[in-house]
């Protein structure tokens, strides 16, 4: 009787694991701004592609004492990120006083993700609909 109780007991634990394994999964692909998986996994890596920018942007000040565009920090090797990562594209706009590296996603919104999201010299990340 008690190894049936001990094996109830296993079971029960793990079908509570599971859904709270299963309630934390659907609420990190909605923080992402995504409706499905994948969606979640790309705006995840455009979030790290404009991080990865903005460093090497901060690198670049450090070492020039002025702010690079894309094109320079791909053509001196401060960065191997491509200018795009399908559907979202990348943009640096550079002002007397800091950057914004901005991802502008093209096509129709089909899986909820958002229509550009940035980050700026503060390291700060942004998205808008």
């Amino acid at each position: 009787m008690s190894r049936l109780f001990g094996f109830l007991s296993v079971v029960i634990v793990m079908a509570i694991g599971m859904y709270i394994y299963s309630k934390q999964m659907q609420s990190s692909s909605a923080q992402a701004g995504a409706n499905n998986p994948q969606a979640a996994i790309n705006i995840t890596g455009v979030r790290s592609d404009l991080i990865s920018i903005a460093s090497a942007e901060r690198r670049y000040f450090a070492s020039e004492g002025k702010y690079a565009s894309l094109d320079d920090l791909i053509s001196t090797n401060n960065i191997t990120v491509a200018r795009q990562r399908p559907p979202y594209t990348y943009e640096v706009q550079i002002s007397s006083g800091g950057f914004h590296v901005v991802a502008t996603r093209s096509g129709a919104n089909v899986s909820g993700t958002p229509a550009q999201l940035s980050v700026d010299e503060n390291m700060e990340v942004q998205t808008s609909e």
